[in-house]
C-alpha cells in the first residue's frame, strides 16, 4: 500500500508535462490503480486496486474558476505545449480550467488520460506512453 509521502515524493519529480509517463510509472509501481484530479482547487485522489483511497491537497494552489462552456481544443492546444514541456502544471491547470475541464482521470490499468467537463462529459482520452 502506498502512502501519502510516497505520492508526494513521486509529484515533487515533476515540473512539466513531460514528466509526466515518469510519474505514472513510478506510481503505478507503488500500486496506484487510479488518479483523479479536481482542477479547481488541485485535489488528487489516488486509489489503490481495493479503492482504498488517499487525499493529497497541494500545499499552494490558486482556486480556479472552470469555464462552464467546455472546449476540446483549447484543451488538446493545452495538453501539447504541456507535454513538450512548455507549461508548468499550474499553467496547465489554468489552462484547463479555461477549457473547461472539471476533472481528468488517470487509469493506471488502461494507461489512459480521460478529462471531463462539468457535465462529466470526455473532453479528450489520451493513451499515456510510459515507454
Amino acid at each position: 500500500m502506498f502512502t501519502i509521502e510516497n505520492i508526494r515524493a513521486a509529484e515533487s519529480k515533476i515540473k512539466t508535462g513531460s514528466d509526466f509517463p515518469q510519474f505514472i510509472k513510478e506510481i503505478k509501481e507503488l500500486g496506484v490503480k487510479r488518479n483523479d484530479v479536481y482542477v479547481s482547487n488541485g485535489l488528487s485522489i489516488y486509489f489503490d486496486d481495493e479503492d482504498n483511497a488517499q487525499q493529497v491537497s497541494p500545499d499552494e494552489y490558486p482556486t480556479l474558476v472552470i469555464n462552464e462552456e467546455s472546449s476540446a481544443g483549447k484543451l488538446e492546444h493545452a495538453l501539447e505545449v504541456h507535454q513538450q514541456g512548455e507549461t508548468d502544471y499550474i499553467t496547465f491547470c489554468k489552462q484547463a480550467a479555461d477549457a473547461g475541464v472539471e476533472k481528468w482521470v488517470t487509469d493506471l490499468d488502461e494507461m489512459t488520460c480521460t478529462y471531463l467537463d462539468t457535465e462529466g462529459n470526455e473532453l479528450v482520452k489520451e493513451k499515456i506512453r510510459t515507454a
